[in-house]
């Protein structure tokens, strides 16, 4: 497997995600959405984004490892927030930027903020689509 990413000369320097990212591959896995929720079905972090974030990068985590892959695999991925607040979307950002699923980042990101999503007092969730061999 080969994942490429490029940035092309004629667009802005990202901070941290590349614009392309291309990828020969055999497998593709693609993840839902995944959510604050822990183990036993409950929304964690209720009103406390940071705490949204740092479940959401552990469920995701766990997502790729049950598939036998890591960030390094991931290819896209999707962020949204609750918020039309530039800084709680960028405050999201680092806070990825500095987790485990860090790396899973630096491929082709979008960070969307959103009016509302799936339940109720969810501030955040993260999409991946990772390639394996």
């Amino acid at each position: 497997m080969t994942i490429t990413r490029i940035n092309p000369e004629q667009l802005h320097t990202p901070p941290g995600y590349h614009h392309v990212t291309l990828v020969e591959s055999r497998r593709l896995l693609l993840l839902a959405g995944q959510s604050p929720i822990d183990r036993s079905g409950s929304l964690v972090g209720l009103d406390d984004v940071d705490a949204q974030v740092d479940q959401v990068a552990s469920n995701a985590l766990a997502a790729l490892s049950a598939a036998g892959a890591g960030p390094e695999h991931v290819v896209r991925a999707v962020i949204y927030v609750v918020t039309d607040d530039q800084a709680v979307l960028a405050s999201v950002w680092r806070r990825l930027m500095a987790s485990a699923i860090a790396p899973a980042l630096t491929s082709a990101s979008t960070l969307l903020g959103v009016a509302r999503l799936g339940f109720i007092g969810q501030l955040v969730e993260l999409e991946l689509t990772a390639a394996l061999d």
